[in-house]
């Protein structure tokens, strides 16, 4: 039911917005992920712990190579053409081929927050996704305390499902997480066609 893309089910192809490219990220990142990963208001909603050191950066840049190269669900960085910086990731978390679905989750530096990055972002994301692979569904979580997230979900074209409580350890508590989906099937108000 779940049928991959030509190149691969998560080949991570370069993907062009009107200002930020998706491309797989190089050990030339490492300076650009270790300057936002290492913010802990970063960090505070996500499964990892701000960085303390530039080599927790470059050992992630390696991690998501081998992901890469085994065709596993991956990252892309988020470049900012302008400067050509890395300023955050967008990928994929999980996924069921049974189920022909995908989970989605993304980070940013808190110096782009509110500039509609994270948006044009997943936007990017859901449209590769649904015209490259046979998937049915695309689901993203997060935390309650971070609306701003849902926001930018709900700015996608998704819909909350639900409260999974404390369905995440955290930061060394169990925390309660919003689910949202987009389907095939449903509009993508930004789509032209």
């Amino acid at each position: 039911m779940f049928r991959s893309n030509p190149y691969g089910m998560f080949c991570m192809p370069d993907i062009s917005t009107g200002r930020l490219l998706l491309r797989r990220m190089t050990m030339k990142d490492a300076q650009d992920i270790f300057e936002y990963s290492r913010d802990p208001d970063v960090a505070r909603h996500v499964l990892w712990d701000a960085q303390k050191h530039i080599s927790e950066a470059k050992e992630y840049i390696r991690y998501m190579n081998r992901r890469y190269r085994d065709d596993l669900p991956s990252s892309w960085g988020i470049i900012d053409r302008e400067s050509g910086r890395l300023v955050g990731t967008i990928g994929y978390m999980d996924h069921s081929e049974n189920n022909a679905s995908v989970e989605v989750g993304y980070s940013l530096a808190k110096w782009v927050w509110g500039k509609g990055y994270a948006t044009e972002a997943l936007r990017a994301v859901i449209d590769y996704t649904f015209e490259t692979m046979d998937v049915n569904r695309i689901e993203a979580q997060h935390e309650l305390d971070n609306p701003a997230s849902g926001r930018v979900m709900e700015k996608c074209g998704m819909r909350k499902e639900g409260v999974l409580r404390q369905r995440l350890y955290n930061k060394g508590k169990f925390v309660d997480v919003a689910l949202y989906s987009i389907l095939r099937e449903d509009q993508r108000p930004w789509k032209t066609e």
